[in-house]
């Protein structure tokens, strides 16, 4: 609950140490999500197999490696963050030059919080589709979700920064590493839904023979019909192309008998 984004209500003088609890907060989240996705992994191995085991140790490692990421760009973050308020606050404090400017500051506690939340949210939609209680499109959703707070996180970082700045630089790759680690979670993930899918439309070991026998007619009859339908489609692409060459022939100054028409 205290990582879920909502509007700041402080003092100025009190943003600097909320900047640092936020950051803190924010590192503790990945840690704990990372933990549960472990322990998550470590039950499937205990309790699954085939289909089921490969698919939750694929999505599993995919979240891990997305946290490892997440992780990385926090990290990132914290840096240029430092860098930015020892370049900038000249004799003040660190805490002044976070009140003076609060608006930024407010931005990167905002953007903190929501990663930290995201992080939280996606273990949550993960543990959920490993226990088979959850929905595959729902791990997406939240996957992108956190990458989308991630975003908001380095632009609020870099709004101040230097331009040539060292610690930019690693932050811009540690985004581009969150941003490969969402397109895996969500690769793995689909590519799960549709192993679990397949397997499932294709066991048959608890149907009677009066239902394997009805599955059996509706599949001869969905043949015929897919069938029927590509035969239509393969006449249909065939005047395309008969036409397709009339219409080439006559632009280029060809009848359709093949002479050259002056």
């Amino acid at each position: 609950q205290e990582l879920r984004p909502r509007g700041l209500d402080v003092k100025q003088e009190e943003l600097g140490d909320l900047v640092d609890k936020e950051m803190a907060a924010t590192a503790a989240a990945i840690e704990t999500a990372a933990a549960r996705i472990e322990e998550m992994l470590s039950k499937a191995r205990a309790g699954d197999t085939g289909v089921k085991l490969e698919v939750n140790e694929r999505i599993l490692g995919s979240c891990t490696g997305l946290m490892q990421a997440i992780h990385v760009l926090v990290l990132a973050s914290k840096d240029l963050q430092r860098e930015i308020v020892e370049s900038g606050r000249g004799v003040a404090s660190p805490k002044e030059f976070y009140a003076k400017n609060s608006r930024w500051t407010e931005g990167l506690i905002s953007a903190s919080k929501a990663v930290g939340w995201g992080a939280t949210v996606m273990v949550d939609a993960a543990d959920l589709v490993v226990q088979g209680k959850g929905t595959f499109e729902e791990l997406m959703v939240c996957s992108r979700e956190i990458a989308a707070s991630t975003a908001q996180l380095v632009a609020a970082s870099k709004v101040k920064a230097d331009k040539d700045s060292a610690n930019l630089c690693k932050l811009q790759q540690a985004s581009r590493g969150v941003n490969q680690a969402t397109a895996g979670v969500v690769a793995s993930t689909k590519a799960g839904k549709s192993q679990v899918e397949e397997k499932d439309s294709m066991d048959f070991s608890s149907m009677t023979l009066t239902q394997i026998k009805r599955q059996e007619m509706d599949s001869q009859v969905r043949v015929l019909e897919l069938e029927n339908q590509l035969q239509k489609e393969r006449q249909k692409l065939g005047e395309l192309r008969k036409k397709h060459y009339e219409l080439a022939g006559v632009a280029e100054g060809w009848e359709e008998d093949g002479e050259w028409i002056p």
